[in-house]
């Protein structure tokens, strides 16, 4: 469904507020990036009870019901999940793995909100959600009939939305810091084969986890909770800025001249996460045009770039990583590489 439009957390609630009460929805969105979770908490603000059907567990017969004969004429009895009194936000998670017969026996309940002889209460809200084919997911087409019955939208992991919901929630001191500084890990695209991925589910369960553990916990014991959730490069960037923290490395302190890069051997997996965070940073804080920069940004770029010339000294592959994209695409602005690759023999020298 690469047509319809994408929408962050944070526009999907005033969506589903203005259309959904007029018409169902389909959200799309790879998994674990909370697309059950908003709509519970949609249904949660309008003041109605969410009522979930998993697409990938039913039967024709749990949408329709079983015939029942009553004076001497037959009619189908819907499931009492379903045939309410009340009006209700009906979730049809998982619609898209349902069968064919399934998607059929749909047909009604979402254009016309209505099963058999029995009919949604009026102010019932009918939404659908589901994973991609692209996600290695259990999905199924849905046949056109269906989509044609549903307005359509893609729901996009959010990092600054992610945060704001994480914050209050209580999510471990850890992991907010973590995504605060690394936000392109919050979510990476599942992998062809079977191994963990990073997703804000992810990340959440890792928070619950830590915090299972308590203030026993092991450094091993963070690296096998990590290696188990999230996706292995993130994993191993995770554990090394835990242990960058325990032994008082800091980026600004680094910026300020204070300390120097990490250089033990055993302290590479921190010098690999530093020089990620310091790439995020001149990429967040670097101005497209160089005729923009405030007198701190400008410190900012000189320093770097000092510290790209000491860190080819340790480094050379650490030092073209800090200057290449990044896994989303972003890039340092094309002035600065030009004035950095001016500026190494110079600065080379200077060092000798």
């Amino acid at each position: 469904m690469e047509a319809a439009a994408i929408l962050t957390p944070s526009a999907l609630a005033p969506f589903l507020l203005n259309v959904a009460p007029a018409m169902p929805v389909f959200i799309w969105g790879p998994p674990g990036i909370g697309k059950s979770a908003l709509v519970r908490g949609f249904a949660e603000a309008v003041g109605l009870p969410c009522v979930s059907l998993l697409g990938s567990q039913l039967a024709p017969e749990d949408i329709i019901g079983v015939p029942q004969i009553v004076d001497g004429k037959s009619r189908f009895c819907p499931p009492t999940l379903i045939a309410r009194d009340e009006p209700y936000c009906l979730f049809l998670d998982e619609l898209n793995a349902c069968s064919h017969e399934v998607q059929k026996a749909f047909y009604s309940l979402v254009l016309d909100r209505r099963v058999g002889e029995f009919e949604l209460p009026k102010g019932s809200i009918v939404i659908g959600a589901g994973n991609r084919a692209e996600d290695q997911a259990i999905t199924r087409p849905l046949s056109s009939a269906l989509v044609n019955r549903l307005i359509h939208v893609q729901l996009r992991a959010s990092p600054r939305d992610w945060l704001e919901w994480a914050r209050p929630a209580g999510i471990d001191p850890l992991v907010l810091a973590y995504v605060e500084n690394r936000s392109d890990h919050l979510w990476s695209k599942p992998p062809k084969h079977e191994e963990p991925f990073s997703t804000p589910r992810s990340w959440h369960m890792l928070s619950d986890a830590l915090g299972a553990y308590g203030p026993r916990i092991t450094i091993d014991d963070i690296r096998v909770l990590a290696a188990g959730l999230l996706t292995p490069a993130h994993a191993q960037a995770f554990v090394a800025f835990v242990r960058m923290r325990e032994r008082a490395h800091d980026l600004s302190a680094i910026l300020k001249g204070e300390r120097g890069w990490p250089e033990r051997p055993e302290e590479r997996d921190i010098l690999y996460f530093m020089v990620h965070q310091l790439r995020d940073r001149l990429i967040k804080e670097l101005p497209d045009e160089e005729s923009r920069m405030s007198r701190e940004v400008r410190d900012l770029a000189q320093r770097s770039k000092e510290l790209i010339v000491s860190l080819a000294r340790i480094s050379t592959e650490l030092a073209q990583i800090l200057v290449a994209e990044t896994e989303s695409g972003a890039a340092l602005p094309a002035w600065y590489t030009v004035e950095l690759a001016r500026a190494l023999p110079r600065l080379a020298a200077a060092r000798k």
